[in-house]
């Protein structure tokens, strides 16, 4: 499922912090990892540094990968979001590794606009790195959190995850929201609406019988599920902190079956405000109803 792995990166420390995922998973899933720099403006009249600056990255990666993984070099021009895509497409890329920032560096917004143009742009699942204090060297993926809202098109992720816990011998927990009200049009405009603890119970009672059934499905040795109930992605954030989760993974489409990547989506929220590596599903996938 995952052969052939893109990593983009642009010349700066940032963006090279994707590199020891790539390496993590490309170790498990004897894969091919592309590594690939988009030159911009005069950069271009410099493809031969460009390009020498790859080999320097893919020679520092030999040492750390087995004999079954290669490594792949490819400098392109123009516009970064698009020539990822494109170049995604040409090579059969099955995952793509960014960072949420690269040289440009950290602003005011907590995902960067080239790492937020490719999600949008591409057709393959995307590990978005985000940028903390310090740069590991080493990654081990013990411990995947994957959110569930009890659709087929959040189910979606599933499969991906299913292959990479065998892989890598990781835990995974799924975790299902209940929330504790919802919004009503009143007299007086928008107002929230808290449901009973009746409701509340029997939604909670739910969500764990839907998590056990999916439990069941998969063929992993160690996964179990979680409920809590509160607003989704700061529960979801908040689990995955206390609980040393070394991933989230979840499909950008939700309950609604229609796009959710819109301000104050759960998918939009989590990627931007949490500190975890998240592997998603972008919004032009297509999403195969779960086995």
């Amino acid at each position: 499922m995952f052969e052939r792995i893109l990593v983009t990166l642009d010349g700066s420390e940032l963006a090279e912090h994707a590199l020891p995922y790539a390496v993590e998973l490309a170790n498990a899933c004897a894969s091919e990892i592309f590594l690939v720099k988009v030159c911009q403006g005069e950069e271009i009249n410099f493809s031969a540094a460009c390009q020498a600056y790859l080999e320097r990255r893919a020679e520092q990666l030999k040492g750390k990968v087995t004999e079954k993984v290669r490594i792949k070099t490819a400098v392109l021009s123009g516009r970064p979001a698009h020539e990822i895509a494109k170049c995604a497409a040409e090579i059969n890329a099955n995952l793509i590794v960014i960072t949420s920032h690269g040289r440009s560096g950290i602003g005011s917004w907590l995902l960067g606009s080239t790492a937020n143009e490719i999600i949008h742009s591409v057709r393959v699942p995307v590990l978005v790195i985000k940028l903390t204090e310090s740069s590991p060297t080493f990654v081990k993926i013990k411990r995947f959190l994957v959110p569930l809202d009890g659709s087929e098109r959040g189910e979606a992720i599933l499969p991906y995850v299913e292959e990479l816990a065998q892989k890598l011998s990781s835990e995974v927990i799924l975790i299902r929201i209940v929330v504790q009200g919802k919004h009503v049009h009143t007299v007086g405009g928008l107002d929230f609406v808290y449901f009973k603890d009746k409701d509340l119970q029997r939604m909670k009672l739910e969500a764990q019988e839907y998590l056990n059934r999916v439990c069941a499905r998969l063929k992993l040795q160690v996964i179990r599920p979680e409920v809590r109930i509160g607003e989704p992605h700061l529960e979801i954030i908040k689990y995955a902190e206390q609980h040393d989760c070394n991933l989230i993974a979840m499909s950008s489409h939700g309950h609604s079956c229609v796009e959710q990547w819109t301000y104050g989506s759960v998918t939009y929220k989590i990627l931007h405000e949490s500190t975890r590596p998240v592997l998603l599903l972008p919004l032009k996938m297509d999403f195969p109803k779960p086995q």
